[in-house]
């Protein structure tokens, strides 16, 4: 976990980060599958117990390029848990509505609440990623933001929130590969958007403002993970040990009844 945790206020060089790496785990895909089923099952007990206890929540936050793997990461890592207290969110293009807020407006009204474990697939990193890679507003506007998502984070954290960043790390030659996977695929053409391309011609400008946001908000109370996804099965077995062993560091627990259950018997 240590390894690919981003220190606060450290600088980030992801150009010599292997997208490809599998260091801290010897084995290979048939190993990890081995380990990855015993960890849903320990999530699926984490999440009743959070559930039940009521009153932590828990934010999961994705952020990659296109390809990067957010939805297939969800529905892998996330398999099996119980739908009642789980929510997944994928934040599109901001609405008229959303638009005439501070960006943020609609962000937290999507947090978890009590008992909750949410998933944002994309998040309020978007407002200091393409907003400033295609100059949707100038940096006397987004620049400013960093401080305001630490602001923000350390508010859900310090109201019980567990806050979990993990950064999707594939190479272009990659992206380019599951993009023609796409194309090629009738049964995943849905998925290709033209607009991939564009964002894709600006990736030397996208890995710089990964770089600068890695760096201004990974806190303590709200940590970056750099998560090597060119191998799918090393992303999946990597997020669900992060998000396993920090939460079950919480203690959380399942409450006792509220009544008193002795002598009662089912006839």
């Amino acid at each position: 976990m240590k390894r690919y945790r981003v220190k606060p206020d450290s600088k980030v060089d992801l150009g010599k980060i292997d997208p490809g790496s599998t260091k801290g785990f010897k084995g290979g895909k048939e190993d990890a599958e081995q380990l990855f089923h015993p960890l849903n099952q320990r999530l699926l007990a984490i999440q009743e117990s959070l559930w039940a206890e009521h009153k932590r929540k828990v934010l999961v936050v994705l952020q990659g390029m296109d390809t990067s793997g957010k939805d297939g990461t969800i529905s892998h890592v996330f398999q099996g848990v119980n739908p009642l207290g789980v929510r997944a969110l994928a934040f599109k293009a901001p609405s008229p509505e959303e638009l005439s807020h501070d960006f943020l407006w609609r962000i937290h009204a999507k947090v978890p609440g009590a008992g909750e474990m949410v998933i944002f697939n994309r998040s309020h990193y978007e407002d200091v990623l393409p907003v400033r890679v295609l100059e949707l507003a100038p940096p006397e506007i987004w620049r400013p933001r960093f401080d305001q998502i630490n602001d923000f984070e350390r508010l859900l954290a310090e109201t019980g929130t567990t806050v979990l960043k993990f950064f999707l790390h594939i190479s272009k030659d990659e992206q380019k590969k599951r993009l023609q996977d796409r194309l090629d695929d009738p049964a995943k053409r849905w998925k290709f958007r033209t607009g991939d391309l564009k964002d894709r011609a600006h990736w030397d400008d996208y890995m710089e403002a990964y770089e600068d946001l890695l760096q201004r908000t990974s806190q303590k109370h709200a940590p970056w993970y750099v998560v090597p996804a060119n191998k799918k099965w090393f992303r999946n077995l990597l997020v669900a040990t992060v998000l396993v062993e920090t939460l079950e560091s919480l203690g959380i627990e399942r409450p006792e009844p509220e009544e008193d259950l002795k002598g009662i018997e089912i006839e």
